[in-house]
């Protein structure tokens, strides 16, 4: 290793720093390993390969201002607020090192006096209660590890986005790991952002044995991370990947009882099947092909039927199944077949 090289986003876009991380992996110079200190507002981050619906309430999340992303490593979900501060590593395969990297997480973590430990899969723990999780990518020059640093995140709020719920949605993909977790603030107050990122960079030079620079981002291409920044913020990869799933859902209304059974995948329902002991058979005859090939949303299902409404003698039954679908918007999550 030849040289450090360090930048700290100046924005809170999940996308944008995705894109930003992406750029430094495909550009990465030779002998050199970069440090990027980064931080989103109010997002999930999932795995490459994880069901987005099944690991989070992208329904609420959106809803209330928050982001869904999906990053190109693996492993599982986690929560960024602007009280998290993720880090990144990329460095050429030959100088990439993911237990030296590590080192370098746990000896800012030891300068407040911590006892970080490496654990599990690839996670710091204090005290045995993980405050930062890690993931890892590799293309044919370089590889890229990153991580995140919970220090004072909204614990509330992760658990109102993450929470497994009971609604069946039975989807194939990764599961996240559950864990307890810790902001570090709590173990020590002295810890802010700014320290944690300070501790850091002066760990990265100790660790390396080198000096670390700044990056000028006058260098950037910053035509090209743009472009970045609109395929992760796309549907296609948030959502739209291969992952199958199949959701129930059902209620009992004066009508009679109905009970929706959806297939999907690529984030779109396939089939649809309805099972009722309603009288007008008509009615439940129609609703599959106002739902097919809908993006998975069961508030969308719900504007769906909208049409079906307009027939007067359907209007109570499409707003049960509208109140039900809504009511389970903010719930959906799931289990594993």
């Amino acid at each position: 290793m030849q040289a450090l090289r360090y930048y700290r986003a100046s924005g809170s876009n999940p996308y944008d720093n995705l894109a930003l991380e992406a750029f430094f992996l495909q550009h990465c110079p030779p002998d050199t390993c970069i440090l990027y200190l980064w931080q989103n507002q109010k997002t999930v981050v999932i795995g490459k390969n994880q069901n987005a619906w099944k690991e989070c309430r992208v329904e609420l999340l959106e809803q209330e201002g928050g982001f869904l992303a999906r990053r190109p490593s693996g492993g599982g979900a986690v929560f960024h607020d602007l009280g998290n501060l993720n880090f990144t590593f990329v460095a050429p395969l030959e100088q990439y090192d993911i237990g030296r990297q590590l080192e370098v997480i746990c000896r800012a973590l030891r300068s407040f006096g911590l006892d970080a430990q490496k654990t599990g899969r690839n996670d710091i723990t204090v005290d045995g209660r993980k405050c930062s999780g890690n993931a890892f990518q590799k293309i044919r020059q370089a590889g890229c590890h990153h991580g995140t640093l919970l220090i004072d995140t909204d614990l509330a709020m992760m658990a109102r986005y993450l929470q497994v719920s009971e609604e069946k949605l039975r989807a194939k993909g990764v599961s996240s790991v559950q864990s307890r977790v810790v902001n570090l603030r709590q173990l020590c107050p002295a810890i802010t952002v700014e320290t944690m990122a300070q501790a850091i960079v002066r760990a990265f030079g100790e660790v390396f044995g080198l000096a670390v620079q700044p990056f000028d981002p006058a260098s950037f291409d910053w035509e090209e991370i743009r472009k970045m920044s609109s395929s992760f913020a796309s549907w296609q990869w948030r959502l739209g990947r291969e992952i199958p799933f199949s959701y129930e859902i059902g209620g009992r209304f004066s009508w009679g009882g109905i009970q929706l059974l959806f297939s999907g995948n690529g984030g779109k329902v396939s089939d649809l099947q309805v099972y009722s002991d309603a009288m007008d058979t008509g009615f439940i005859d129609q609703l599959p092909r106002y739902l097919r090939d809908l993006p998975f949303s069961p508030s969308g299902f719900a504007d769906a039927l909208n049409p079906l409404a307009q027939t007067p003698q359907y209007a109570t039954m499409v707003a049960d199944i509208q109140s039900l679908l809504r009511a389970n918007t903010h719930s959906v999550s799931g289990e594993e077949k």
